[in-house]
């Protein structure tokens, strides 16, 4: 059907939004499989190739920066061109990114790796930027649903990824290649399968007809008034925006720091790959799995209950990890656990209201500058994390990250109150 009938029919919107959902739910599978690959082992072989877990924290930290250009550069062309190309490209670039830290392992190429790395980032954030495509054809009232079907999909991939480091490394050590890469090359398989899946399926576009749709509507209600100022007002809430980046940014950076020098801590007290990656499997399950129930709670409950709550989850995970003894498996678990839930609950509340607050005309492209900040919280998270644990303790980085956690609550309980006007306090409750 044309681009043109479809923007005339709101039947075919709503089978269009339902297509669209199915293309995000099957490239969300792949891509969460990719996503795992450099959370569980990218530690893991800095660590191996520097000689010093001081430095365990730049793996994550290079492909957190890579995934922060490319978020600016998928948002951009996202909104000029659509969901479809932007997505797509940003997921076969992190595919040709695995590719490369998997013929870093094999030399012994650190150069290679630190650029394979970087670039291996854009699948990252495709991965994250993907839970947009779902939201552009969904009214208010099911746009954190949206984004929550987006997101629980990735959870398929995402668990089976860690919980495969083993048998890929063995497929690896097959290969002539060291086994910690073993699971970049599912990685690469994978992000290479989500890219196609979105470049052959996602059409038309539901970006470029929400485009079109918003542009009939501004037509409509410029023949009716001639306040166009009021209407763009109407539509764009800087406020907004700023609050649901810093609900992201907090919350991203928290999850980011404890998670990265985990694996790390636990290879410290003796505990193998297995343990390792079965203990990521449920930190990622505890990031996505929720989505749905988290969804339904966002348009229920409202968002600041849930930036609040992710404040409070992200909080006690950090505390937990604090005491949590460095060779229990069972405590750790529950801590990571606990933080994946906390960054779920944050990211889809403020996800939410970030599309709230932004109109078709820069939905896209504030969108992707928004997930640039989140990624840099990401790399500094990263960084930091490896040079905290280094210099103090694995309990003062969740001592930190409890302490940065709270800050939620203050800032969105603040935001709450500036906004008394009616499109601030819809966006944010």
């Amino acid at each position: 059907m044309e681009l043109e009938q479809i923007i005339q029919s709101p039947e075919a919107q709503r089978k269009l939004y339902k297509r669209s959902l199915i293309v995000v739910i099957i490239s969300q599978i792949f891509g969460g499989a990719g996503l795992a690959a450099g959370v569980t082992v990218g530690a893991l072989i800095a660590k191996d190739m520097l000689g010093n877990e001081g430095f365990a924290g730049v793996p994550a930290a290079l492909f957190t920066l890579g995934s922060a250009l490319a978020a600016f550069l998928v948002g951009r062309i996202s909104q000029r061109s659509g969901r479809r190309y932007g997505l797509s490209l940003g997921f076969i670039a992190g595919g040709i990114g695995a590719i490369g830290v998997i013929l870093a392992a094999a030399y012994d190429n650190l150069f290679l790796l630190f650029i394979s790395l970087f670039i291996y980032g854009a699948g990252t954030s495709t991965n994250l930027q993907a839970r947009y495509a779902g939201t552009d054809l969904a009214d208010e009232k099911q746009r954190a649903t949206a984004i929550s079907i987006a997101m629980v999909s990735t959870t398929f991939g995402a668990v089976a990824g860690p919980n495969l480091v083993e048998p890929m490394g063995e497929i690896a050590l097959v290969l002539g290649i060291p086994a910690l890469a073993g699971p970049f090359i599912l990685a690469a398989v994978a992000y290479l399968l989500a890219g196609l899946t979105f470049l052959i399926f996602l059409r038309p576009d539901p970006f470029l007809v929400a485009k079109g749709i918003a542009a009939e509507q501004e037509k409509h209600i410029k023949r009716k008034s001639k306040d166009v100022n009021h209407l763009l007002q109407r539509t764009s809430n800087r406020v907004g925006v700023l609050a649901g980046a810093a609900v992201l940014i907090l919350s991203h950076f928290v999850m980011v720091a404890v998670m990265t020098m985990t694996p790390v801590h636990m290879q410290n007290h003796g505990s193998g790959l297995s343990a390792v990656g079965m203990i990521i499997g449920f930190h990622i399950a505890a990031m996505y799995l929720p989505s749905l129930g988290t969804g339904v709670l966002v348009d229920k409950l409202g968002r600041t209950f849930m930036v609040i709550a992710s404040g409070v989850t992200l909080s006690l995970a950090g505390l937990l990890a604090a005491f949590a003894p460095g060779e229990s498996f069972f405590w750790l678990a529950i801590a990571l656990v606990l933080l994946g839930i906390g960054w779920n609950f944050g990211l889809i509340s403020g996800t939410a209201i970030i599309i709230d607050s932004t109109d078709m005309k820069t939905r896209a492209k504030t969108q992707g500058t928004v997930d640039v900040w989140v990624a840099l919280s990401g790399t500094a998270g990263s960084l930091l994390s490896g040079v905290i644990v280094a210099y103090s303790s694995y309990a003062i980085l969740g001592f930190v990250g409890m302490y940065l956690s709270l800050l939620l609550i203050p800032l969105i309980i603040w935001v709450h109150v500036k906004g008394r006007n009616k499109k601030v306090a819809k966006a944010v409750t």
